[in-house]
């Protein structure tokens, strides 16, 4: 690479590190893995005549046995006829926060090609930039090349055309070129976009702390590298047959730990890591490990379950706050402000497991709510993004989303007011963390989002420059009810408890459009429903109770059951939603695979096209499953919610669970699988887990001072209403 052309990457990297506040950037990557071990979503076949490509539903196959870095690659079979022709299609996955990159200028992937024959017919490639880049012949590029073994191939982008830039790249397609009589096939592994520059031997030595058997994998986990050199660690394996190591599989350096899927062999399995550097050279092995699986109860599988999906919120947090992330992987430094608020519920319930000492969660406690005390404010309320570093807004929404968001501030709150009543010893720190937590509660000034033209409401949204330019009013049914409840309870700045009635459960005019427009049925219009969906009278919701999480963000600490309005109690409310959730997928009118009594959950998550709020009705079902939908669901339906838990672990495991607990979705009609764990969907399994088991959420929430006196405002103006 020529002195000026580093240069200038040099340039280009200081300039995206400086403009993202030292956000870590990311390699782009077209293919690493598939979390499929069929097809890849991520991919696109078409062919015409007698050519052809091997695929399924018009996906790549996937090779399992055979690749680059464990588990798969991609396998690309063809055949090019005279009168015929085929293009592949590697769609670049575009994973919400990952959206600038380290400056790149060559495309490197690696080959298997298995025998000489299949040489003279390779593709074209190009990549996908402003509709399609020029071909490069990969038969030339592969010339003199070994088979039989893999090959890293290098294509500078020059050659692709001028000044292509990383962001705008699609994807790479793969097009027929020589045509042949024969059949072929290659492998193509670790697709991505690097630079010239070697890179630096990694001189750390890698250290694995603990190895742990559950009833079908085990969790390593180890030192977090500190060397930024490290690409990847990989893991080895080896079982009592095996004389030497198996490569097995490789993580992220920002996640330090791995989840091996082993099955039902009872064995005795051994383990040691290494660091892989941007150039897939390896350091020295680290120390060995060994341990077995082994058969679980009930209550230890859940104590699995609220154990990994814990991590996300103590090992995968932001280093500065101590907050949680919106996603991993993501932006590394932006705060979610609700998904921390839950984070805090998840950890209490931790320290009541004994995953943590209660020393460590007053450390972590100290650190959130001193960083909350200086962040970005807005007449009390938080925005829904902060920089973790230096606790101002970010506007990741948009420009208009540049201010107090009052939603996400009621679910921050509910797991502050939560730790308020968990740290109640009388020694100075946890003394602290309650004085913080008041100051921050009693600041939020929740009637200050009563606009004067809707006063009967409160509005979601306000910009320090641009006021209420999202003029959305709050209005249920949906997961915002805690915001009104919270409301109501302020020692400070409360707003009537009538407002309950005029907006969160209003039968106005306004309010009936409202629900009628989202829910594209006029069921629930009035707030109150009396329908019966899935054989289930629903006495409040909208169309048939929407997405389950409505049914688990207001209810984290504000126990349901003590919960009456002039309508229905909660508790019986939500576990009808419930029911009604796990009953569609049984009946599953659109016959998506897997569905059924131990395969449901439909709620808001990632999704294989775009993020949506999937809810039981034909409209709004798109196929994918999400796990937070039945398991943030034990406290109201605990035996359908198990069997569901016991099928996503023992049956999809190996694709589906990770060391942060369960990706965020699965689509099975699509072979698709989320790479992302998600701040808002993974807390809720722990904290609802723990309510089921013990209350103990509950408990804390409801026995506050100030939450008492909501609950009892609130049932006077019941009381109003029934007279």
């Amino acid at each position: 690479m020529s002195k000026i052309k580093s240069y200038i990457l040099l340039i280009c990297f200081l300039f995206v590190s400086t403009s993202y506040s030292q956000e870590s950037p990311y390699l782009k990557v077209l293919f690493e893995d598939s979390p499929m071990p069929d097809a890849y979503f991520f991919s696109n076949v078409e062919f015409t005549g007698e050519s052809w490509v091997k695929n399924i539903d018009g996906k790549l196959l996937v090779n399992n046995h055979i690749s680059f870095t464990p588990k798969n690659a991609l396998f690309v079979q063809y055949h090019s006829a005279v009168s015929g022709n085929w293009t592949a299609e590697i769609l670049y996955d575009k994973i919400r926060g990952i959206d600038y990159f380290v400056p790149a200028d060559v495309l490197s992937f690696w080959m298997f090609l298995p025998n000489k024959d299949a040489m003279a017919s390779l593709p074209n490639l190009s990549l996908g930039y402003n509709g399609q880049s020029k071909s490069v012949s990969l038969k030339d590029v592969f010339q003199n090349r070994p088979i039989k073994q893999w090959v890293q191939i290098k294509i500078p982008l020059d050659q692709f055309g001028e000044n292509i830039v990383i962001n705008g790249i699609s994807g790479l397609k793969l097009s027929q070129a020589a045509t042949s009589i024969s059949n072929h096939s290659f492998l193509i592994d670790q697709i991505e976009f690097i630079s010239e520059e070697p890179a630096p031997f990694i001189t750390q030595k890698p250290n694995l702390i603990s190895v742990k058997g559950f009833e079908k994998h085990i969790d390593l986990t180890w030192e977090k590298p500190t060397d930024m050199n490290v690409k990847y660690i990989q893991i080895y394996r080896k079982s009592g047959k095996d004389s030497d190591f198996k490569y097995i599989g490789i993580q992220h350096p920002w996640i330090s730990g791995y989840t091996d899927f082993v099955g039902d062999s009872k064995e005795t399995y051994t383990y040691q890591i290494s660091y892989l550097n941007k150039d897939y050279l390896n350091t020295t092995p680290s120390n060995v490990l060994s341990t077995q699986t082994r058969e679980m109860t009930d209550d230890e599988l859940l104590d699995m379950v609220q154990e990994s999906h814990l991590r996300y919120y103590w090992d995968g947090a932001e280093s500065n706050s101590g907050l949680a992330l919106e996603n991993i992987p993501g932006r590394t430094t932006m705060i979610a402000t609700g998904a921390s608020g839950f984070g805090m519920m998840a950890i209490i319930a931790g320290v009541h497991r004994k995953f943590i000492s209660r020393e460590e969660a007053v450390e972590r406690f100290l650190k959130m709510t001193r960083y909350l005390m200086n962040a970005d404010r807005f007449h009390g309320a938080f925005p829904h993004f902060l920089n973790g570093e230096t606790g101002k807004v970010v506007p990741f929404f948009g420009k208009r989303d540049n201010g107090a968001d009052l939603v996400e501030t009621s679910f921050l709150m509910q797991g502050l007011l939560t730790a308020k009543s968990f740290f109640d010893k009388n020694d100075p720190k946890e003394i602290e963390i309650r004085n913080n937590i008041t100051k921050l509660w009693e600041e939020v000034e929740w009637d200050w989002f009563r606009q004067e033209s809707s006063k009967d409401f409160l509005t979601w949204h306000w910009s320090p420059d641009q006021s209420w330019t999202i003029n959305h009013q709050l209005i249920g049914w949906n997961e915002t009810m805690i915001t009104y409840f919270l409301a109501i309870s302020s020692p400070t700045h409360n707003i009537p408890a009538s407002m309950y009635y005029t907006g969160w459960a209003s039968p106005s005019k306004k309010a009936q459009e409202y629900r009628t427009n989202w829910g594209k049925t006029k069921d629930g219009s009035m707030y109150k429903n009396g329908h019966t969906y899935e054989g289930i009278e629903l006495p409040v919701g909208v169309s048939n109770g929407g997405p389950l999480f409505f049914i688990h963000y207001s209810y984290f600490g504000l126990d349901p059951h003590q919960l009456t309005d002039a309508y229905v109690n909660y508790f019986e409310n939500n576990k009808r939603i419930a029911k009604i959730n796990q009953n569609y997928c049984i009946t599953n009118p659109k016959n998506h695979p897997g569905y059924g009594s131990d395969y449901w959950g439909l709620t808001a998550s990632d999704g294989p096209y775009k993020y949506s709020a999937d809810e039981p009705n034909p409209i709004n079902d798109h196929g994918k499953i999400t796990p937070t939908g039945a398991l943030s669901s034990f406290p109201y339906t605990p035996e359908a919610s198990m069997k569901a838990l016991k099928n996503f672990y023992r049956n999809y495991g190996e694709r589906w669970y990770g060391y942060y607990g369960f990706y965020d979705a699965m689509s099975l009609k699509d072979h698709w699988r989320s790479p992302l764990f998600m701040g808002l969907n993974q807390a809720p399994i722990v904290i609802m887990i723990e309510n089921h088991r013990s209350g103990l959420i509950w408990e804390l929430f409801m026995k506050n001072k100030d939450i008492k006196e909501g609950l009892k405002n609130l049932n006077i103006e019941t009381e109003k209403i029934n007279k």
